[in-house]
């Protein structure tokens, strides 16, 4: 069988995009409710920075401002796991139901095509927060502005959306072999609260389960040192782009190897 390219699978994938837009936009009322209320959930996370350093103008070193923006940037990094990988939570009902089986007899790829089945839309307005609060603090520390910042600020926010993208892989695959797997996969996701704070201020047992173990601290905290301290960057901090793409690959390959061995009669 011929090899599929990237374009085959960028035009399947605009086509299944457009058809759950239309889907989603039939309920309108939804759609507006659902991001609205993320929204506001993010502002509560704002309003929490903001109670807290009126009490403690510095935390562990860290400004309130420098604390924003890396509330910004884990907001932004954590988007496509929002919007691109949604169905990952849907998962473990397929496998137990056996629906699970109609993605193994497409001649695409399997993992391209369970995923793409949903975009959770509202995961934008999500990313408009992200994006005002990253230029807000952005502004406020007075960092500069050169191409070169923002070609490093983009690549190293793909490269640590990698991260959460592959904590959730990992975590939803193992409904494959584990019947009560929505647990494991409710601990991904909350370990995605702890990426918006420095990992310098957590005990150094949780610093090395944070950087080695569970790498929440790709998330946002070594990438932004690139941007926020140039000066002093750690060598943690260069390495984060490679972190994201091998833990990705590792994820993925792990997703498969569960899709793969499923046989239809749930696990």
């Amino acid at each position: 069988m011929k090899r599929k390219g990237l374009g085959f699978y960028l035009r399947i994938y605009v086509k299944i995009l457009a058809q759950d837009i239309k889907s989603k936009m039939s309920y309108r009322a939804d759609f507006f409710i659902s991001t609205i209320g993320m929204i506001f959930t993010n502002i509560a996370g704002f309003i929490t920075f903001w109670i807290l350093f009126r009490s403690f103008p510095s935390i562990n070193g860290w400004n309130y401002y420098e604390m924003l923006f890396l509330y910004g940037f884990s907001l932004i990094s954590l988007t496509p796991v929002q919007c691109l990988f949604d169905n990952n939570w849907s998962l473990r009902s397929y496998v137990y139901s056996g629906d699970f089986i109609k993605y193994c007899f497409r001649p695409i790829n399997l993992f391209f095509y369970f995923q793409s089945e949903v975009f959770d839309i509202k995961g934008l307005g999500q990313l408009a927060f992200g994006i005002g609060t990253l230029i807000f603090a952005w502004v406020k520390i007075g960092l500069a502005f050169t191409p070169l910042m923002l070609l490093k600020l983009i690549v190293f926010l793909i490269t640590a959306s990698l991260i959460m993208i592959a904590l959730q892989n990992a975590a939803s695959a193992t409904c494959f072999w584990i019947q009560n797997s929505f647990y494991i996969l409710d601990l991904a996701y909350r370990f995605r609260d702890f990426a918006k704070y420095p990992v310098t201020i957590f005990s150094p047992v949780f610093r090395f389960i944070f950087t080695f173990i569970v790498p929440i601290a790709f998330i946002a905290y070594y990438p932004s040192l690139v941007i926020l301290r140039p000066d002093a960057v750690p060598v943690l901090s260069w390495l984060s782009p490679a972190v994201g793409v091998v833990f990705f690959w590792l994820s993925y390959k792990f997703w498969m190897y569960g899709a793969l061995k499923y046989n239809g009669t749930g696990s």
